[in-house]
Formats: C-alpha cells, sequence, structure tokens
C-alpha cells in the first residue's frame, strides 16, 4: 500500500529560522487518515519537497488558495511524474473547480472533512472519482481532531511562529469582495469548548492565532458561548492570542475585559475603508466614519486590546484623496499595526461577478490574486494611479521609522515585567504585512 502525503506550497518561507504560520488544515486531514496508512505533511515553507519519496501509488493531497494555485499545479505535476495521484482542495479548489480540473486528477469542492476520508478510501480501494463536493456546512463538534502522532510530526512549536487554531466557523456578512461565506457559509457554527481547550493543552501551545472568518461577531451573536469560552481560556497559561473581527467588539466592554484575562492580546478589525460611499460593498460591518473607528480603537485600548486596522482600496467610490485620507487616519489613530491591500476580485464574489461583466478585469496570472497586485480597471482611477497610491501609502505605513514607533507604543501598554515576551507581537504583524507589499517586487 501507498502512503498519504498533504502539501502546502511555499509562500512565506522561513523568517529567522522558523514558518510565520503552521498547516493546520493539513493537520486536521492528515489526522482523519486511518492509521494503518501512512500520512506524511511536506510544508514548502520549512523545506523542500523531496519528491524522490513519491511511489506509484502514494496520493498526493495538495491545499491551495487562489495566490498559490500556480505553484500547487507545479507541485501536482511534479509528483504525477513519480506516479502519485494528485488531489487538490482549499479556497480556490472550491470557487473555481473547473480551473483546477483541468491538471489534477481529483478536485474537492468544500470542507473536506466528510470527503477526505472518503477520497482515501476511494483512492486504495481501487480509484477515487474526479470531483468530491463538501457542502453540508457540518457541525464543528468532534471534527477532526489531531491525533498525536500529527502533531509529533509537525513540531509546531519548534518551526512555527504562530501556530494556528480554529475555534468558529463562517461569517453572517456578505462583503461584496469576501470568500468567507462562499467557503465557510453565513451560519456562524461553534466548537464545543472542551474539545478546543483539550487541544491547545494536548498540541502543547502557547499561543496561537485564531483562522477564525469574524470570531469578534460572536460577541453580538453567541454572547454566552463567548463568556464561556473566555473564562476557560483564561485558566490556561497562555502568553497570548488574536482573532479577526469588527467594530462592533466596542460595544461589549464586559466581554473586552474578560478577553484581557484570557490573554486575547489584538483584534484584526476590518475597518476596510474610510470613504463613507464605500458602505454597500461592507456588508454592514463598517460605514467609513472615521469618529466611529477611533472610539473602537480606544475602547480596545483602553480594557487592554490592541488593534491592527485592515483597509482595502479600489473600491469604486476611491480616489487618490483616498489614500490621502486614509494615512491621516492611521497617523493619528493609534492603531497598533496596519494592513494595507488591495480589493482582490477573487473568483466566487459578487465583486468578480460584477467586474467580469464590465469587462474590467486585467489578464494576470493566479499569483498576482495576493492582494498587493491590482488585478482589475478602477472605476475612478487608472491601473497606474491605483499602484502608485498603494505604493504610496505602503511607503508611508510601513517605513522603518512607523513600524517602530507603531511597536514600541504596543510594547509600553505591557506591564514592564512581560515586554520581553512581547516583542514578536508588539512588532512582528507589521513586519507581515510589510512582507506581503515586497511580493509584488518578487514576482
Amino acid at each position: 500500500m501507498g502512503k498519504v502525503v498533504l502539501v502546502y506550497p511555499k509562500r512565506d518561507g522561513r523568517v529567522l529560522g522558523r514558518v510565520p504560520g503552521s498547516p493546520y488544515t493539513l493537520m486536521r486531514l492528515a489526522s482523519l487518515v486511518p492509521p494503518t496508512i501512512p500520512v506524511e505533511i511536506w510544508d514548502e515553507n520549512w523545506a523542500d519537497l523531496p519528491y524522490h519519496r513519491l511511489r506509484p501509488g502514494d496520493l498526493v493531497g495538495i491545499t491551495s488558495m487562489t495566490n498559490s494555485i500556480d505553484r500547487a499545479r507545479q507541485i501536482g505535476l511534479r509528483a504525477r511524474e513519480h506516479g502519485a495521484t494528485i488531489v487538490v482542495g482549499g479556497v480556490h479548489a472550491t470557487l473555481c473547480p473547473e480551473d483546477v480540473a483541468q491538471w489534477a486528477d481529483v478536485v474537492n469542492v468544500g470542507e473536506a472533512y466528510r470527503t477526505w476520508p472518503q477520497i482515501v478510501q476511494d483512492h486504495f480501494s481501487g480509484g477515487a472519482r474526479p470531483f468530491y463536493h463538501d457542502d453540508a456546512w457540518n457541525s464543528l463538534e468532534g471534527v477532526a481532531p489531531l491525533t498525536d502522532h500529527v502533531i509529533a510530526q509537525v513540531q509546531e512549536n519548534h518551526r512555527y511562529w504562530t501556530p494556528y487554531l480554529e475555534i468558529t466557523r463562517g461569517c453572517p456578512r456578505n462583503c461584496s469582495f469576501c470568500t468567507a461565506i462562499r467557503v465557510s457559509g453565513q451560519k456562524m457554527r461553534l466548537r464545543p469548548i472542551e474539545e478546543v481547550i483539550e487541544e491547545i493543552q494536548r498540541r502543547q501551545i502557547r499561543r496561537f492565532f485564531l483562522t477564525d472568518d469574524n470570531f469578534g461577531l460572536n460577541f453580538r451573536l453567541n454572547p454566552d458561548y463567548i463568556v464561556a469560552l473566555f473564562r476557560a481560556l483564561a485558566k490556561l497559561p497562555l502568553t497570548g492570542w488574536t482573532a479577526q473581527a469588527e467594530q462592533m467588539v466596542g460595544k461589549y466592554p464586559e466581554l473586552l475585559d474578560l478577553a484581557r484575562e484570557a490573554h486575547l492580546d489584538k483584534f484584526f478589525i476590518g475597518f476596510e475603508s474610510v470613504n463613507p460611499r464605500n458602505k454597500r460593498n461592507l456588508g454592514g460591518k463598517a460605514r467609513g466614519l472615521q469618529d466611529e473607528y477611533r472610539q473602537v480603537i480606544k475602547t480596545c485600548h483602553d480594557h487592554g486590546i490592541g488593534v491592527v486596522g485592515l483597509f482595502v482600496f479600489g473600491f469604486d467610490e476611491d480616489t487618490l484623496e483616498t489614500f490621502e485620507e486614509t494615512w491621516k487616519f492611521i497617523r493619528e489613530s493609534e492603531l497598533d499595526s496596519v494592513s494595507v491591500t488591495v480589493l482582490t476580485p477573487f473568483p466566487g464574489t459578487p465583486q468578480r461577478a460584477e467586474l467580469e461583466r464590465e469587462g474590467r478585469l486585467l489578464d494576470v496570472p493566479w499569483s498576482y490574486y495576493d492582494t498587493a497586485h491590482v488585478t482589475f480597471i478602477p472605476k475612478q482611477m487608472t491601473v497606474e494611479e491605483l499602484k502608485q497610491g498603494y505604493d504610496w501609502l505602503c511607503r508611508k505605513v510601513y517605513s522603518p521609522h512607523r513600524i517602530i514607533q507603531r511597536g514600541l507604543r504596543t510594547l509600553s501598554r505591557y506591564p514592564l515585567a512581560r515586554r520581553s515576551r512581547k516583542l514578536m507581537v508588539s512588532f512582528g504583524t507589521d513586519l507581515g504585512y510589510w512582507r506581503t507589499y515586497r511580493y509584488r517586487y518578487a514576482s
């Protein structure tokens, strides 16, 4: 019998000897492989892929987002030369299966927790079908618990700066440019708290980043769950964790206090735009009102929670002045870190459908869909003006002076005894976004 190999295409590589984030999805899928079948995880960010170890009969599964699907194709074709069968899943395969089917033997559409075990079984008992669809939006109770074998193989605490973790999935919002509801659904699903705590303890992780689409929205939708979760996390010896949210978390000061007790360091909040004319694209989570944004940041800071501000450029109402307005807001708002990205029309989104109808998509490779390249024709700017405006803002936001200024300001909010342990969390986010911006010049 052959083996199962799960592959994560290279993106970041190593930073100061470690990979930024762990291959969490592959860890969960590997844990679903029957113990009688050998399974390995190959993360190309950690090491070059040992193709020579592949044999006919092996099953190679590749997960990929849109920006890395071109690399996934190269990996798949190379693996097939060694006789392996190639199955591809992940965000891009779910949103654009016909694109992946041109070169993959098997395409998985959806979450894969139901279909992946069937693919493995079918492969080793005669052959898998070309397509599998997992679109049931299953409950997260008991879904793909990590096995001790997989945890030991990946060596998260040795190889990775930030282990990933999932607690909730889904987002009821419908932002025109976001893939979340197309991949995870609009119903918020919650993992049992005891399963979350057990996983953290067994993985022996002290810090993590939540991959949840919109964790903070649970402050409003599932407050009892959040209270119980925070109280359980507060009992663990964590050094910190971060999560994605929206500005409504600022309306729940009592939950922010519990979040701080639960060791939460900061929220990544999607402000998206300082231009109020863009609000129809923002799914109700932001309105472009800067005074409201400032109040959210202040409230989070008052309760010991840092804020990473997320901003997107290229909406139809954006002009060159939008970059200047955003820079003024960033400069004055005391954000702890900043993400500035270019609007990216991912497959399956209303934003892309509209641009296709209007003939505004550019003919560029999928690798440009990294939120740092321009992939469409803006409405009130030229392509070159959008590029130049984005570059101008990135040079301002990610200048060494500004990164140091924000990092030191964040660090100063921690007690003196804890500051040595908070260096990475204070400076690392800005440095990571700076690297994302720099990818544009590496391609």
